[in-house]
């Protein structure tokens, strides 16, 4: 399986500014500037979308996870926090917050655990990666 996305770019790195599409497009010439990134600007930015591919890509692993031990998550609600300093991206740190019914605290660490180092996205960065957890029951 192969997934495209195109970025286009006009201009100064500072001054210019670009686009971002996605093969599936529910991005569609979505744009992105210095403002978006560095600053408050409106539209979106790499790291931002990085965040949206690790925490969706973590939150599946664990529902594939959950599942194949037997349960079956009401919610699993992940955000990503994607730290970017000096030009690179840091840290990916992860907040899960999960509705799991009839599950022990050790198995949902140890499935966490799993879907924290095997997701593809976490294979994927070469940064430090971390889990917050909070289970519900």
């Amino acid at each position: 399986m192969i997934r495209k996305a195109t970025a286009v770019w006009q201009g100064s790195g500072k001054d210019g500014q670009g686009h971002l599409s996605t093969q599936s497009t529910v991005l569609n010439k979505t744009q992105y500037s210095f403002n978006t990134r560095f600053a408050d600007g409106v539209g979106t930015n790499p790291e931002e979308l990085i965040a949206a591919a690790h925490s969706g890509c973590f939150t599946m692993k664990l529902s594939f996870n959950l599942s194949e031990a037997g349960f079956v998550p009401t919610e699993l609600e992940t955000i990503c926090e994607i730290t970017f300093e000096n030009g690179a991206v840091t840290q990916s740190h992860l907040i899960l917050k999960a509705k799991v019914d009839n599950i022990s605290e050790d198995k949902f660490a140890e499935l966490v655990k799993d879907a924290e180092n095997n997701c593809p996205i976490s294979k994927l960065l070469n940064t430090k990666i971390s889990v917050d957890s909070t289970l519900n029951q």
